[in-house]
């Protein structure tokens, strides 16, 4: 069968579709607390969010350009967003549906409601009238439209009320719209932070009962709700940006101005004001989303975050090496062995340790860092800031577009070349996606040069809710890989040559089509080949088809994809020996680790990069092997090994793409794979023994 056959991919917009429908079955789920699910369905409505703001927003320009799909499977721009659209609202009724029949009733009957004013006490309606004319009358802006005022912009994301007016004076209508603040709490809590019950009331709620207050002398016809989602992909050409940074910071604040591509209302919404929206906005029909539920359901964030223990997950005990705790300082620590850290499961402390110690050590001389997400209030970038003000040589290659951490970015770079750290910027084209840290350090009359590479980010938050995996080292050859490293991204190397690392985007892809078709060849000689991978996105159509190609020669695959997929599994004669599988748990699953080869016999890597042609080609990225026989156990014991049962809580593709939770093994249900590794690491290391998942039943 010709592999290059677009019936062989799946799209990758409604694979993600199908991801975040995952992401709305975890809100569904009862094993989760109650205020847990409420983050779910919170974390639905901002991936969705994103979704429009940077993919669907990309297929309009693409629409608009005239441009072909560039995707495997063939199907065209016109028709794709059609098929979006359609998920898409079924995604949004089903979330609608949700919250008002499952989530709020549970809620109330715990103790937090969510109320109309009307149903609120004398004293309470009176409390709410109180806080509105302290609290959120000063902060609007009622802006209204005729002839001398113009309908005003809406910015991204922005929720506004559309406000039908008469004017007795004159007998005429009027028509003015209010935005609902957004630097104040969307739930108002009755009562205030003293408050003895759990009562709230929607702020656009609270204001459209105060309406009087913004139009005095006018008739309140009506009030309506509704939302708009903008083009948010920030473009930085480089031939058209001298300045980089100062492209990107203009960049940013011009984000507010991207075109409409998403307009969410009430069903009650009169026709009228919905022509006028539509018309205003330049968007069609098909691009408006109705929502019975309040739109913006990523405010529930507010509501998950209660302190309520009893509603939540059990507080998340972190491990810490051993060796942290037995030596005098993170040096010894490293130099007694390599470390591994799997985050969340270990603390990320260690990293933050090490660099603070790092930024006052006098043998300390250089430390060079790639930062592509820290956040705004990151203790990595002041321990660097601290480095470079001590003297120390600090390089730090910050990439100014990682999307939606471009402000933070920027302003860690100004206050790091402030400090006279040495600041340096990917080409525009090509992003640094890889986390690398190398500290050089004299010891004695030698030199010895310590390294970090994760699969994850320089950002202790994250480092909480995200599952990723660090290497700790001194091993001489992966100093000098990652000194090279960072002397092709700061100067013009342009062959670097690299011993143990494979790097994006010259031979990362390479790499991973030689250890595949190793395995492949194992197979067609006889052997038994092996392959496993763990990874947030699949959809590289070439290395599909390596994958494709090693099934046909009887290599088992065993794929682990969080998100986008758009390899089908189980297709006669094409993909048989292939399986797919998702989880979604507690964490966000983040680390990408391989194993290539049987068990006992396995090489083991862990990487930056999914299998993306964005990762491939257009990104710095590394993928780095695991030799040491502890990590190495702790590697198979702690990310492949939990994978071993059908029912470790993770969703299976079919051919269609279609995704299930099997039915539990015989021997009754197991816990979930995260499960697993948290139940592994409260034990004290060395870690116990656990079944391989070759030997494990089904």
């Amino acid at each position: 069968m010709d592999l290059s056959s677009p019936s062989l991919f799946l799209n990758r917009e409604l694979s993600w579709l199908a991801f975040n429908d995952r992401v709305l079955d975890q809100a569904r789920d009862p094993r989760w607390g109650l205020l847990e699910r409420a983050k779910f369905l919170a974390i639905h409505g901002s991936n969705l969010d994103e979704f429009f703001m940077i993919r669907v927003s990309g297929l309009h320009e693409q629409l608009d350009a005239h441009v072909a799909s560039q995707q495997a499977d063939g199907i065209e721009v016109r028709d794709l967003l059609a098929r979006i659209r359609k998920l898409a609202q079924h995604q949004l009724n089903a979330a609608d549906a949700l919250y008002r029949e499952v989530l709020l009733p549970e809620l109330a009957a715990v103790g937090t409601r969510l109320r109309h004013l009307h149903e609120l006490s004398e004293s309470d309606q009176a409390w709410a009238r109180e806080y509105f004319r302290a609290s959120v009358f000063p902060v609007l802006t009622p802006l209204g439209v005729d002839p001398v005022h113009p309908f005003p912009f809406l910015s991204n994301l922005s929720l506004s009320l559309a406000v039908e007016l008469h004017d007795p004076t004159i007998n005429e209508p009027r028509f003015a719209r209010v935005k609902v603040p957004e630097s104040l709490p969307r739930f108002v809590l009755i009562g205030g932070k003293q408050a003895e019950r759990q009562d709230f009331v929607l702020l656009e709620d609270l204001i459209g009962q105060n309406l009087a207050e913004l139009f005095p002398g006018l008739e309140i016809r009506g009030c309506h709700p509704f939302r708009v989602t903008r083009d948010m992909d920030l473009d930085v050409l480089e031939d058209a940006a001298g300045d980089l940074l100062s492209a990107v910071d203009r960049g940013v604040r011009k984000r507010r101005f991207g075109a409409a591509v998403r307009l969410e209302v009430s069903p009650r919404l009169p026709p009228h004001i919905r022509q006028l929206l539509l018309q205003k906005l330049e968007i069609e029909e098909d691009d408006l989303y109705e929502s019975r539920a309040p739109l913006g359901l990523s405010a529930l964030f507010q509501l998950a975050s209660q302190n309520r223990p009893e509603l939540r997950d059990a507080p998340l005990l972190q491990r810490v090496p051993l060796a942290w705790l037995e030596k005098g300082d993170p040096f010894s620590a490293i130099r007694a062995g390599d470390v591994c850290l799997h985050h969340p499961y270990d603390s990320f402390a260690p990293v933050l340790e090490l660099l603070s110690f790092a930024a006052q050590d006098p043998g300390v001389l250089a430390i060079k860092m790639t930062l592509y997400r820290a956040g705004s209030d990151a203790e990595a970038m002041r321990a660097l800031v601290l480095a470079a003000e001590n003297g120390k040589q600090v390089a730090v290659s910050i990439e100014l577009e990682a999307r939606f951490d471009e402000a933070n970015n920027i302003a860690w770079a100004r206050a790091l070349e402030r400090a006279g750290a040495h600041v340096f910027y990917s080409a525009a084209d090509v992003k640094t996606h890889a986390k690398a840290l190398l500290i050089v350090r004299r010891e004695g009359t030698e030199l010895r040069r310590y390294v970090h590479l994760s699969t994850g980010n320089y950002n202790a938050a994250t480092a909480r809710l995200y599952t990723d995996v660090a290497l700790l080292t001194c091993d001489p050859k992966l100093g000098e890989d990652v000194t090279e490293l960072f002397n092709s991204l700061s100067g013009f190397s342009l062959a670097p040559r690299y011993g143990v690392l494979s790097v994006a985007p010259t031979s990362l892809r390479s790499k991973i089509l030689q250890l595949i078709e190793e395995q492949a060849k194992q197979a067609r000689e006889g052997g038994r080949g092996r392959v496993f991978a763990k990874l947030n996105a699949l959809v590289d159509p070439e290395v599909i088809r390596a994958l494709y190609r090693a099934s046909g020669d009887g290599v088992q695959i065993d794929l682990v994809v969080r998100g986008p997929c758009s390899l089908r599994p189980r297709v006669e004669g094409v993909s048989e020996n292939i399986r797919v599988r998702s989880l979604l748990g507690r964490f966000l699953e983040h680390e990408r680790v391989f194993a290539f080869g049987v068990e006992g016999e396995e090489t083991l890597f862990l990487s930056s990069a999914d299998w993306m042609p964005r990762n491939l080609d257009r990104r710095v990225e590394l993928l780095f092997p695991v030799t040491s026989e502890p990590l190495r156990r702790q590697v198979l014991e702690e990310c492949i090994w939990p994978f071993a049962h059908d029912d470790c809580g993770a969703y299976e593709m079919d051919a269609d793409g279609h995704y299930e939770r099997p039915p539990a093994h015989e021997d009754g249900p197991r816990p979930d794979a995260q499960e697993t590794v948290l139940a592994l690491a409260t034990k004290n290391r060395p870690r116990p023994s656990m079944k391989p998942w070759e030997a494990a039943p089904g």
